[in-house]
């Protein structure tokens, strides 16, 4: 079956779109938490942010930037939660941000699941550990494995 937010990005399939240019495209979440909640999607076709090209994501970032401000002023909202999946929870395996606007005692509370503390600062320790060599040896950039 064919990618539905490549579609979407063609004009095969209907979406609300706010936003339609040569890197990027933005429309309404069908199945928006607020009013006014968008997906910015690259126009290419990848499935994580690691997929991305790199000489990609400042130009992709600039939109979704621009997309947030737009979210915030269009919708009267006083700010925006701005988060993307990578492949857990990502309902459409197409990379897309989410802009979602905000505002005080909207009914959501920080982050959309419950949020925990390391066991120990020794596990917070092994924890940034294992990431730093990650990233000295190359392998952030290329997700998981």
């Amino acid at each position: 079956m064919e990618c539905v937010f490549c579609a979407i990005a063609a004009g095969e399939l209907p979406g609300h779109r706010v936003l339609a240019d040569p890197v990027a495209v933005a429309f309404l979440d069908a199945r928006p938490l607020f009013p006014g909640h968008v997906l910015v999607v690259p126009r290419r076709h990848v499935e994580t942010l690691t997929d991305l090209p790199e000489a990609d994501v400042g130009p992709f970032f600039a939109r979704v930037r621009r997309v947030a401000g737009a979210v915030e002023r269009g919708m009267a909202a006083a700010g925006s939660f701005v988060a993307a999946n990578n492949r857990v929870s990502q309902s459409v395996p197409h990379f897309h941000v989410h802009v979602v606007p905000r505002n005080r005692k909207d009914g959501l509370r920080g982050f959309f699941w419950p949020r925990g503390r390391y066991p120990s600062e020794e596990a917070a320790a092994e924890a940034a550990a294992r990431i730093r060599a990650a990233l000295e040896d190359g392998r952030a950039d290329d997700g998981p494995g």
